[in-house]
C-alpha cells in the first residue's frame, strides 16, 4: 500500500481525495489547520501550520511518502481576508513543502491550482501554455506558487492541475448564497442576458485527475473542468426546476452592475472580488484537450448535474450548514454583505 501526503485534508477538497485513498487501502496523513472529525485505521491527522518549519518537518519524518497531495490554500472569499496570512500560507507554505519534498526523497507532488490565474475571458478557451493573468491577490498567490514548483522539475515530478470551481455535495461558500434564494424561492439575478458560461469540475471528476496525475512519469500542467458548459441562465434555471423553486431569473444592467461590484468589494462590503466579477459577466473556460489525450481523464458530469446535486445536499441540510464553525471555507456558507439588499427586493 503506497504512503501519501495530503495537505488541506479536513477541507473540502482534501477531504474528498482523502476518503478515496482510504477506500482504495492507501495509507495517508492529512495536515490541515482545522480539527479532522473523520477517523480510519489508515489515515494519520494532524492538525497544524504547514508555515511551521518545526512540523513541516515532523511531518516528513514520519513516513517515506510515495506523494504529496497539496490541496491546501487560503481563499479570498470573505470580506475581512488577511492578504499576508492568504500569501504566506499560499505561497511561503508551498515552497517549504516542496523543499521537504526534495530533501525527504519524495518523488512527486500533486497540486491543484485554479482558473483564477486569468482575469476573465480571452475569447477562447484557455490552453495551458497561454500566459496568465491574475487579477487580484489569490490567482497571482497561486501563480507564485506554480512557479516555486516549476524549479523543483529537476528534483521530483511535479504535476499542476488547473481547475476552475469545483463542486460536489457540501460545496457552500459563496454558492451557497444562489441556493438561499433558490430554497426561498426569491429571484435569481445574473448579469446581463446570462449568454456566458463558466466552467466547473466535479469533484469526483477531479480526484480521477489526481489518481492519474500520480502515475510515475507525469510531469507537467493539464487544465480540467467539465464538457458542454451552458450558459448560465440555463445552468440557473436547471437547478430551480430541479428544486421545484418560484424563484425565477432576471437580468441586471451589465455595466451599471460591474461597477457596483466593484465598488462593494473596494468598500469591503461584498464578497465578490475581481475574479468573480469575471466569472458572473463573461465565458471563463478551459481548453481540457490536453489531459484527455495525454492521461486518458474525462469529466462524468455536466456543469448542471452537478450544481443540482449540491443543490440538493444544502437543501437537506441547510439548518445544520447555518449552524458550521471552524470548517474550511467552502465547507460553510459564505457572507452574504450588501447581497442581502437583493434579496431583500426580491
Amino acid at each position: 500500500m503506497s504512503h501519501v501526503l495530503v495537505t488541506g485534508g479536513a477541507g473540502f477538497f482534501g477531504g474528498i481525495l482523502k476518503r478515496h485513498l482510504l477506500r482504495q487501502r492507501w495509507h495517508v496523513t492529512s495536515v490541515d489547520r482545522v480539527p479532522d472529525p473523520s477517523w480510519h485505521p489508515h489515515l494519520t491527522k494532524i492538525t497544524g501550520d504547514l508555515r511551521d518549519p518545526w512540523l513541516l518537518n515532523s511531518v516528513f519524518r514520519r513516513a517515506r511518502y510515495d506523494a504529496v497531495f497539496h490541496c491546501a490554500a487560503v481563499v479570498a472569499h470573505g470580506m475581512d481576508l488577511d492578504e499576508d496570512d492568504l500569501w504566506t500560507s499560499n505561497v511561503n507554505a508551498t515552497r517549504m513543502i516542496a523543499a521537504a519534498c526534495r530533501s525527504y526523497g519524495v518523488p512527486r507532488l500533486i497540486f491543484t491550482s485554479t482558473n483564477c490565474l486569468w482575469a476573465g475571458s480571452v475569447g477562447h478557451a484557455i490552453r495551458e501554455q497561454e500566459m496568465p493573468d491574475p487579477a487580484e491577490i489569490y490567482g497571482r498567490s497561486k501563480l507564485a506558487a506554480e512557479h516555486i514548483l516549476c524549479g523543483y522539475g529537476k528534483d521530483l515530478e511535479v504535476v499542476i492541475l488547473r481547475c476552475p470551481t469545483i463542486i460536489d455535495r457540501g460545496r457552500l461558500g459563496l454558492l451557497a448564497i444562489l441556493f438561499e434564494f433558490i430554497h426561498d424561492g426569491k429571484t435569481v439575478w445574473i448579469v446581463g442576458d446570462g449568454s456566458n458560461r463558466c466552467q466547473f469540475i466535479y469533484a469526483a471528476d477531479l480526484v480521477r485527475a489526481c489518481m492519474a496525475a500520480v502515475r510515475p512519469g507525469v510531469c507537467d500542467i493539464f487544465h480540467v473542468g467539465s464538457d458542454g458548459v451552458q450558459p448560465l441562465r440555463e445552468l440557473f434555471q436547471a437547478v430551480i426546476d430541479a428544486a421545484g423553486s418560484a424563484s425565477q431569473v432576471r437580468s441586471l444592467p451589465r455595466t451599471a452592475s460591474l461597477a457596483a461590484v466593484r465598488i462593494a468589494h473596494r468598500l469591503g462590503v461584498s464578497p465578490l472580488g475581481p475574479y468573480h466579477s469575471s466569472m458572473i459577466a463573461e465565458d471563463f473556460l478551459f481548453d481540457t484537450t490536453k489531459i484527455k489525450q495525454r492521461l486518458g481523464w474525462r469529466p462524468t458530469l455536466t456543469n448542471a448535474e452537478m450544481l443540482v446535486e449540491a443543490y440538493r445536499c444544502y437543501a437537506n441540510r441547510r439548518e445544520e450548514i447555518n449552524q458550521r464553525t471552524d470548517v474550511s471555507a467552502h465547507a460553510q456558507a459564505g457572507p452574504m454583505g450588501v447581497i442581502r439588499l437583493l434579496k431583500w427586493v426580491s
